[in-house]
């Protein structure tokens, strides 16, 4: 034990947050998309796993082209709406379950990025590039703030729009079809927009990921949407506890970025306490475990016949005592 205690360096956990922090941020955009299809619209859609590896080609290749890295991060971002869309499309106009679609629409798109990129992965010379989303050790914070800044201005429009009398007719949907459908909101109509969106945000994280890691891969959104949830349920959870019943839609999108910081400062610790690479998903399946947990234990913990025994029981033996000293 003293042998391995003594291979941690403190200094080398304290560099490494930063970076972990950088790609919490970039990775919590993703979950912000997550959210809107898995919480609010109430659709299980795999279609992320996809067009967060397209994000990444379409960015990368538009670099290597000569685009404005700025640019290319729009571009896609709507590379990732067309994406939702058709799943969208798949689901509603031919009937097909969500998952179905959103799996259909996957597999379609790993084919799809193989012929933008012409190959599994591509890379982009960062001496020739000025990004100013990077990996690079002494541009770090300023990637953290601009990761911020563009996570900020998403959660301001993300709740603004929420707001609005669409946004409504959006929350409704995932509230209750049946009862949207019967005060003429066009459901459907929902579902494309939301899966729309929601694949619009995940394809710039790509795209985000894609300029901070130098290199797109084909495979790079594999198991995405596992980190996705984690961020989300995370976020959730630790809104809840410092929160509480405050916590408003803004508060909620804001804590769903800060999930995917604590998820990937918890993947550099794991790193650092020197645990095999190759278990890193089961950790992460592990981790999201525990946080899925936690609410069903508090609730259980209040509504529990056991634990009211326990409190009357403890009440009765502190009115004896007080009778006692009487």
């Amino acid at each position: 034990m003293a042998e391995y205690l003594s291979l941690l360096d403190p200094g080398a956990l304290l560099r490494a947050c930063p970076g972990g922090i950088a790609q919490g941020l970039i990775w919590g955009i993703m979950a912000l998309g997550v959210y809107f299809t898995f919480r609010i619209l109430d659709l299980a859609d795999l279609t992320v796993d996809g067009s967060f590896a397209t994000g990444g080609a379409v960015c990368i290749m538009l670099i290597v082209q000569g685009w404005n890295p700025e640019l290319a991060l729009v571009v896609c971002c709507l590379t990732g709406i067309v994406a939702g869309i058709v799943t969208g499309l798949l689901h509603t106009k031919l009937g097909i379950p969500a998952i179905l679609a959103g799996i259909l629409t996957q597999i379609s798109l790993y084919s799809i990025n193989l012929n933008i990129m012409g190959k599994a992965n591509q890379a982009i010379n960062a001496g020739t590039v000025s990004l100013r989303i990077t990996s690079n050790a002494l541009l770090l914070w300023r990637t953290i703030g601009i990761s911020a800044a563009v996570a900020l201005a998403l959660i301001a429009i993300l709740y603004c729009y929420l707001g609005t009398e669409n946004g409504c007719a959006f929350r409704a949907t995932g509230n209750n079809q049946a009862m949207s459908r019967a005060q003429g909101i066009n459901v459907d109509r929902m579902k494309i927009i939301g899966l729309a969106l929601s694949n619009g945000l995940v394809a710039l994280s790509g795209g985000m990921l894609s300029q901070y890691q130098g290199f797109a891969d084909v495979n790079m959104g594999r198991g995405a949407i596992v980190i996705g949830l984690a961020a989300v349920i995370i976020g959730e959870v630790l809104g809840e506890l410092i929160v509480g019943k405050r916590m408003n839609y803004f508060l909620r999108l804001v804590f769903i970025v800060l999930g995917g910081i604590v998820y990937y400062l918890v993947y550099v610790l794991v790193l650092w306490l020197k645990f095999p690479a190759n278990d890193m998903k089961l950790l992460t399946a592990i981790v999201v475990a525990i946080f899925l947990a936690v609410p069903y234990l508090q609730k259980r913990r209040r509504n529990s016949f056991r634990h009211a025994g326990q409190l009357a029981a403890r009440q009765d033996r502190e009115e004896v005592s007080g009778d006692a000293e009487t």
